[in-house]
Formats: C-alpha cells, sequence, structure tokens
C-alpha cells in the first residue's frame, strides 16, 4: 500500500496527515503554537518553532500507524498564504516571520502605488495589495531595519520555509508566489519589472514552479529528525485555500467552494486568470499551469455566531442555537444582519465597516437574531457570489466547506441564496489531501489531478438543493442587505 502525506502549515497549528490512494485518512498529528505581536498592529511567528512543531506533528503522525515506515511515496504542503520569511546566506531566518494577519504596512502600500500607480500594478498583480502581503512587509522591513534588510540572501513564504527544511532546496510555487503581491498573473512568474521599479533586486527571489512538481527528496538531517525516510518524494505544494481547493475537487471552470469558518471566503477554479477590474476579490493562480481560481474574502463567518452565542445569548453549543433558528420563515421577518463585526474585506475592504442589525420590532426574538445572523454571513458571501456572476462566472456545482457545512440550515440557506445545489465533502481534512494530491501527481501515482481527484475526492450523497420560494425572497431581501453598508458608512 502506497501512502502520501499532506503537511498544512496553519496560523495557529500544523497537521501532519497520512491518506492513502483512495483519500482515506490513515494517520494524523498535530501541534500548536501561537502568534506573537510586538505590537498592537503587528502579528509574527517564529519559524523555528514553526519547524519544531513540525517536527512533532510528523513523528505523532508517524507514531499512529505501523503501516507507515517506510510506505510514505510522496509529501506535499499546505501554508498560510502571504507571509514573509527572510533568510540569510546560511538559509537561517533573520528574524520573525512577519505573517497575513500583520497590518503594519498602510503607509508602505501607499508609497508602492506613489511609485507604481494602482490601476498600473494590478494589471499584473490582478489584485489590490493588503497589509500582510510578503511584498509591503518587504518594503517595511526596508524602510524600518535596514540592517536585517542588508542581511537577505532569499524571501520566501512560510511554508517554502518547512519544505526547505526537509529537502535542503529553496523554491516556491506559483498558487503563494502568486499572492506575495510580487507576481505577474497571467505570465505565472515573478514581477520583475515591478519590483525593478520598487528598487527590489531580483537576487532575492527563490525559483518559481508548479504545486506539483519536485522539489526535492527527504535529506538525511530530516530522516533523523522526523523519522520519515530518507530520498522520499517533496512536491512543492501550494497555499492554503488552493490545497483546501484541490482537496474539494475544484478543478473545472465554474465548480466553487463555499467556506464558513471563523471567517468566509467563497472561491472558484477558473481556466484563465480572470480578475475583478474593482479589485474587490482576489485571484490566485491555482495548483497547475492552466488552473486559477478567484476569491471573495469575508472577515466574519462563525466568529459572529460564536459572539452571538457567548456574548449575548449565553448559549451553550451551536446546535442548540440552530435548532430554534430553524422555526423562524425565511427571511426573518424582515430582520436583516450586516455581520463587519471585524471590519470587512469584500467588497467593502474597510476596516472601519462595522455590524448592524437592521428591521428590528417587538415581536423578534432570541431566535429571530440567530437566523438573521447566519443569513446575514451568507448575504456577505453572497456579494462575492455576485461579483463572480458580472464577470460571467456561474457556479455549476458549490461545495460547502468548513463548519458551516455540518449544519442543515446553514446549507439550506447557502442553496437558496446562491440558487444553487449544495454538495459537502466526505472528508474531513481537505487542505492536507489536496496538499498530498500534489505529491500523487508529481511522483507519477496519478497522471494528473483529473485523476487524482476522481479516486481521491468524495462527495456526499446528500445534495442540498435550492427551494424556489425562498431563492425569491432572499433575492428581494438581498437589496435591502445591500443597502446597509452604503446608508452607513458615513457613521462607521
Amino acid at each position: 500500500m502506497e501512502y502520501f502525506v499532506g503537511i498544512d502549515l496553519g496560523t495557529s497549528s500544523v497537521r501532519a496527515v497520512a491518506v492513502d490512494t483512495v483519500g482515506r485518512t490513515i494517520a494524523t498529528g498535530q501541534c500548536e503554537y501561537d502568534i506573537m505581536k510586538p505590537e498592537l498592529n503587528q502579528a509574527e511567528q517564529d519559524m523555528n518553532q514553526l519547524w519544531e512543531a513540525t517536527i512533532q506533528a510528523i513523528r505523532q503522525m508517524l507514531a499512529w500507524d505501523s503501516r507507515l515506515n517506510g510506505n510514505i511515496k510522496g509529501i506535499g504542503y499546505s501554508g498560510q498564504m502571504h507571509g514573509l520569511v527572510m533568510v540569510d546566506k546560511d538559509c537561517k531566518p533573520i528574524r520573525n516571520a512577519i505573517i497575513w494577519a500583520d497590518q503594519r504596512t498602510g503607509t508602505q502600500i501607499e508609497k508602492i502605488y506613489e511609485k507604481i500607480p494602482k490601476e498600473e500594478f494590478s494589471k499584473v498583480f490582478c489584485n489590490q495589495l493588503s497589509a500582510g502581503f510578503l511584498l509591503p512587509s518587504l518594503m517595511w522591513v526596508k524602510e524600518h531595519e535596514p540592517d536585517n534588510y542588508s542581511k537577505i540572501h532569499k524571501v520566501m513564504c512560510p511554508k517554502d520555509y518547512i519544505r526547505y527544511k526537509m529537502c535542503g532546496e529553496l523554491g516556491t510555487d506559483a498558487s503563494d508566489a502568486s499572492s506575495t503581491g510580487m507576481w505577474d498573473m497571467k505570465n505565472r512568474t515573478w514581477a520583475y519589472d515591478l519590483l525593478k521599479q520598487l528598487g527590489i533586486s531580483s537576487d532575492l527571489l527563490v525559483d518559481s514552479h508548479e504545486a506539483y512538481e519536485q522539489a526535492g527528496t527527504v535529506t538525511t538531517q530530516c530522516a533523523r529528525l522526523t523519522g520519515l525516510k530518507e530520498g522520499t518524494f517533496i512536491a512543492y505544494g501550494g497555499g492554503d485555500s488552493l490545497m483546501m481547493e484541490l482537496g474539494n475537487g475544484m478543478i473545472q471552470m465554474g465548480w466553487m467552494a463555499s467556506t464558513i469558518g471563523t471567517a468566509c471566503h467563497l472561491t472558484c477554479a477558473l481556466d484563465a486568470p480572470i480578475y475583478d477590474p474593482k479589485l474587490r476579490t482576489n485571484t490566485w493562480c491555482h495548483g497547475s499551469e492552466t488552473l486559477w481560481s478567484i476569491m471573495g474574502a469575508h472577515l466574519s463567518g462563525g466568529v459572529a455566531l460564536k459572539w452571538l452565542k457567548n456574548n449575548i445569548l449565553g448559549y451553550e453549543t451551536f446546535d442548540d442555537m440552530t435548532a430554534i433558528a430553524q422555526e423562524i420563515p425565511v427571511g426573518s421577518e424582515g430582520l436583516l444582519f450586516l455581520p463587519y463585526l471585524n471590519g470587512e474585506r469584500t467588497p467593502h475592504n474597510d476596516p472601519d465597516a462595522k455590524a448592524v442589525y437592521l428591521g428590528m420590532t417587538l415581536k423578534h426574538n432570541k431566535a429571530h437574531l440567530i437566523r438573521s445572523t447566519m443569513e446575514g454571513i451568507v448575504y456577505s458571501m453572497k456579494e462575492s457570489y455576485s461579483i463572480f456572476q458580472s464577470l460571467g462566472i456561474n457556479g455549476s456545482r458549490i461545495i460547502a466547506a468548513g463548519g458551516g457545512a455540518k449544519s442543515a440550515l446553514f446549507r439550506q440557506i447557502q442553496a437558496d441564496m446562491y440558487n444553487c445545489p449544495i454538495y459537502t465533502n466526505q472528508g474531513k481534512e481537505q487542505a492536507s489531501i489536496g496538499a498530498a494530491m500534489t505529491a500523487t501527481v508529481g511522483s507519477g501515482t496519478f497522471r494528473d489531478y483529473e485523476e487524482a481527484c476522481s479516486h481521491m475526492v468524495h462527495l456526499s450523497e446528500e445534495v442540498t438543493e435550492p427551494i424556489l420560494e425562498h431563492v425569491k425572497i432572499y433575492d428581494e431581501e438581498f437589496l435591502r442587505f445591500k443597502e446597509i453598508y452604503a446608508s452607513n458608512k458615513h457613521l462607521f
């Protein structure tokens, strides 16, 4: 039996997951770590700590099942995107990584756009810059830590450093590199001309490859530290949102994933680098030369329900909450919730946006609050769906992912708002399975992602179909929902 490993380097923990060639999870290991905040608006992590955590996660996984030893054919990676890791000539981290959650670089973004107008920049990058992206973080280091900047040999994303520690080769992949702000999206290469205008030497860049290509093999030292077999195939892997798409089988135009976790995102596989000219969404490279992805990001998802549960209503479980919400009619009898408890990314990109309950009357009760909160979360994601549709992208299949996929009510609300059937994945480790899938293709076990997905991705037989009456109600209420932000922006 052959096994493949997906190493998922997240923001709060790293997971090592071994799967077989039909997508079954055989063993797992996990080790947690923290975000460091030197200042209120800063977010950093110690890459040495993340490497030690990766070692522990791999050892836990290998201890899970004796069948693994010697039967792992390949390893792939899924990693938190956007972050900056800088190494010196000895390939040692110069300072802590500045990760995606960092918010210190507003001034640097303004300076970048002063040198290269946003419209000109976006024609190459296909996105607008945001705090936490590698490029503005690098510009901040150049301005505020010149000594550290002068020591830089190469820059990379967080998972790229972990892969280097395992195979001894530097590099990155197109999906992760495309989220740095330094990327030519249409040509799938570094944006050399833009970087030259910004005074950034191309010598700082590592070579870029596709996610399934071979990065190297497990070194002697890595084998000694982790217990993995020396010489095991290692693929480049990719950014976590793209690997989650692979793990959900999203490799065809129009196949989408609606992920409701702490935050939310709606993503869709593309066969061309389509992007929103108004820059309200993100477009990234996907796992192979002919694939891209478009994403709408929303900052308040399950965290809004958690806030309502813990701070307002005092329920013990989410199941208790959603049970009484099912008793309330579609549309919550006119009660609308704008879920911007943490600002919003798509479509407004406004960190000052606030949450609002609108239309409350004496007839409304806690069940209305719960249902309207759930509906507000999906209304916000429907804004991304509307942008996709304006670009000619329509969902033929939408897969519910994240914690929201577990709720029958959430699935029905999504089906009704998107007016599209909602599927779920039988697997629970989509990002890790997607990471492992890159190794199955790169090692030759499967000839391409289509074959890999046909073996490793298994959707549940249950499908949630839209209900026409509900679709009509939500279409009408959505028009009211979109007015809430516009009418209150000056108050925020």
